[in-house]
């Protein structure tokens, strides 16, 4: 959880406890890059689409910012989801070595849509990689340098 109010900090950790199905108590601590804000890291353990079942617990409150990142296993790729208010939600697949696994559909629709004019394929490519996400939380994720680290990303 790159930033939350505090307001939502306890409504955050029961979603996680109601998607993982145990107690959470997560450590908060003052987010200095957006004034009045908290964040927190966490490891969790769960079954494929753990990860998907999180962000969808946490995407419902426009003034937070989070990640959540599964690991790739033998039964299932990795996934990341960033999320920002601005931006919404990002998902992306991502491979052994933490790639960004682009789906061949979602590369051709780009093409067709730089070659249409609608805009440029660099562009397109920046937002199938998470280009503006990494933007916005880059300065978020910085400020919790020397913070205690908790994963969100085990799948088992």
């Amino acid at each position: 959880m790159h930033s939350a109010p505090r307001a939502l900090c306890p409504h955050v950790e029961w979603a996680v406890a109601g998607v993982l199905g145990t107690r959470v108590n997560l450590d908060w601590i003052r987010q200095p890059a957006a004034p009045g804000t908290w964040r927190s890291e966490f490891s969790w353990q769960g079954r494929a689409g753990t990860a998907s079942q999180l962000a969808s617990a946490l995407r419902g409150w426009h003034l937070l910012r989070f990640e959540v990142t599964a690991e790739p296993s033998a039964t299932a790729e990795g996934e990341r989801y960033s999320c920002t208010p601005d931006l919404g939600i990002f998902h992306a697949v991502t491979g052994i070595h933490g790639d960004i696994l682009i789906p061949e559909d979602r590369l051709r629709a780009a093409l067709t849509r730089s070659r249409g004019g609608e805009t440029d394929l660099e562009a397109e490519i920046a937002k199938l990689l998470g280009k503006p996400w990494d933007d916005e939380l880059e300065p978020f994720r910085y400020a919790g340098e020397g913070a205690p680290v908790r994963w969100l990303h085990q799948v088992v």
